[in-house]
Order: C-alpha cells, then sequence, then structure tokens
C-alpha cells in the first residue's frame, strides 16, 4: 500500500480542471477510489501509477514524502 499525497493530487486535478468522475474516466480507478484517496485514504501502487498517468505526470511526484522516524 502507498500513499498518494492529497494536497499534491487535489492541486494537479485543479491545475488540469478534472473532477473525480473526470479522473475515474481517464485513469479506469473507480470515483469512490480517486474520493478516497483525496480524502487520505492509502491505495495499490498499481492504483497510484493509473492516477499519475491519467494526469501526465510520474508517480513519484503524486506520493506522499517519507518523512524518516525519530530516533529515540
Amino acid at each position: 500500500m502507498v500513499r498518494i499525497d492529497r494536497v499534491k493530487l487535489i492541486a494537479l486535478m485543479a491545475r488540469r480542471a478534472i473532477r473525480a468522475k473526470e479522473l475515474a474516466e481517464i485513469s479506469g480507478v473507480s470515483r469512490v477510489t480517486i474520493t478516497a484517496i483525496r480524502g487520505g485514504k492509502s491505495c495499490m501502487g498499481e492504483t497510484a501509477k493509473k492516477i499519475a498517468r491519467a494526469l501526465g505526470v510520474d508517480v513519484t511526484e503524486i506520493m506522499e514524502d517519507v518523512q524518516p522516524e525519530a530516533r529515540r
């Protein structure tokens, strides 16, 4: 499971004037899944790739930045 950065996703969708329904149609991912990801839910790696491809970006551009765990 991976986590798409919801802010990056929403910004890309806004820049391209794409709504969840349109992104779902273009990517082949359900609208329910798109909405869940926009709400912060994780998704499968393949789903992230489909969404990135539909937005015309590399999947790394929409991935959440991983913060290293604090040392104890």
